[in-house]
């Protein structure tokens, strides 16, 4: 089958989600989309997906804005195209964050400002306008190796006044469960999640970051027989991390894998009771320490108590790849420029952006597993591995190639001089 025709076959699978007048205008617009350079806007999009203009650009901009389509429903099957490819048994591993999709315009339906964390340091706070968006990622490890991928499976847009990001995704997870009964997941979440422990879903165990200065303790004692009054709910009080870090004598020297390169780091670990956080249970206490003294030390701290420490480091050293996701659907994908500001086209449009990412993953690990994918250049001699970039570039020169040669003269010469120009067109942005 051909690569072109595999694109086609993808979107295919996701037919029952759109009624037979909408099944056409979604697969143009996947098309058009990934064809589409510079900014997404609808029009734009609509004169790739409609090169004879057969519909009018109306109806592209209705499908968004009040379409009878479930992005729900869209979202659970990905889920299980995405997880019967690359996790077919065994812990589904998943990270979540959130990010800021840049807006503009006096009334956008679900906008609002909010802190730019790209922009914001230390000392100055900057914000921005736009949608805040609470992602959840798949995360695939590619067959050449490197850095993981973060796949988007679920979004959900926060607004103002509503859900906060802490119950949203606490929805996001609940749903996730409920799409894939009976699996386990090993989430991971930056610290600012690290409070989903507390009513995390039985299926899940949660790997974040520990404050420095938290509040631990031993755990509780066991109930006496006889006496008076509720049992303990926690033990001694324990030093902070930190403490314990600056006063720990014992470390194992092991080697951990960051972001695909392996690298030696010294690790202590404790189980501990962070009663703020996670009242009910123990979790582990995970130390981390650079033995060259550069780095500073990293304190980590997952819910499942049978993990080792290289397994924790390295879970949270994987989360960076749903920081990639947002750069490149952003940058390559253009998520943010979407001109649709009323009903659901504002959130659609965002989430279709994500969804398109995560599938043309899936067509690129489906179709060029062991091919090289992007076209050689001088100054990048020594590359091994493909970006998001050139798997979209292979994407855009197949489904070029077949627009272009099914309607043109086979001529050798004819044929050479176009190849040149699909080349041109694979990698404009």
């Amino acid at each position: 089958m051909s690569a072109d025709a595999v694109w086609l076959q993808l979107l295919a699978g996701f037919a029952s989600v759109f009624t037979a007048p909408s099944l056409p205008l979604f697969i143009n617009l996947a098309t058009g989309w990934v064809l589409c350079p510079g900014r997404r806007t609808i029009t734009r999009v609509y004169r790739l997906a409609e090169p004879r203009g057969e519909r009018a650009h109306d109806a592209y901009h209705r499908f968004f804005r009040i379409g009878a389509w479930s992005m729900s429903r869209l979202w659970k099957l990905v889920v299980e195209m995405l997880v019967n490819r690359f996790y077919p048994t065994g812990a589904v591993p998943l990270d979540i964050d959130d990010t800021a999709f840049h807006k503009s315009g006096r009334k956008v339906e679900g906008a609002g400002w909010w802190r730019d964390a790209v922009r914001s340091t230390g000392q100055k706070v900057v914000h921005c306008f736009g949608l805040n968006l609470v992602v959840l990622t798949l995360r695939v490890y590619p067959p050449w190796g490197g850095e993981p991928l973060g796949l988007p499976v679920n979004m959900r847009v926060h607004r103002k006044g509503k859900e906060t990001l802490l119950e949203l995704a606490q929805l996001m997870l609940q749903e996730m469960a409920a799409w894939l009964p009976g699996r386990t997941f090993d989430l991971c979440a930056d610290g600012f999640y690290a409070s989903l422990a507390q009513d995390l879903p039985r299926p899940f165990r949660l790997t974040s970051r520990m404050r420095r200065d938290a509040a631990l303790y031993a755990p509780p004692p066991k109930k006496r027989k006889r006496g008076k009054g509720r049992p303990r709910k926690k033990g001694r009080r324990l030093p902070t991390p930190e403490q314990i870090a600056k006063t720990n004598k014992r470390w194992d020297r092991v080697n951990v894998t960051i972001r695909g390169k392996s690298t030696i780091r010294l690790v202590a670990v404790r189980d501990v009771l962070w009663y703020k956080v996670c009242p009910d249970r123990l979790v582990r206490l995970v130390i981390c320490r650079d033995p060259d003294g550069v780095e500073p030390d990293d304190f980590f701290f997952t819910t499942n108590l049978k993990a080792t420490a290289v397994q924790v480091v390295e879970r949270y050293a994987g989360r960076w790849s749903i920081e990639d996701t947002f750069k490149n659907v952003k940058q390559h994908l253009a998520g943010h420029t979407p001109q649709s500001w009323k009903h659901k086209g504002p959130e659609r449009t965002a989430a279709f952006s994500l969804w398109l990412y995560s599938l043309v993953w899936l067509w690129h690990l489906t179709t060029q597993r062991h091919a090289t994918s992007w076209i050689p250049t001088p100054w990048y001699r020594s590359k091994t591995t493909p970006s998001f970039a050139d798997a979209l570039a292979c994407l855009r020169r197949d489904l070029w190639r077949q627009r272009i040669f099914s309607t043109s003269e086979k001529s050798a010469l004819h044929t050479k001089n176009i190849l040149s120009l699909i080349n041109v067109l694979a990698y404009a942005a």
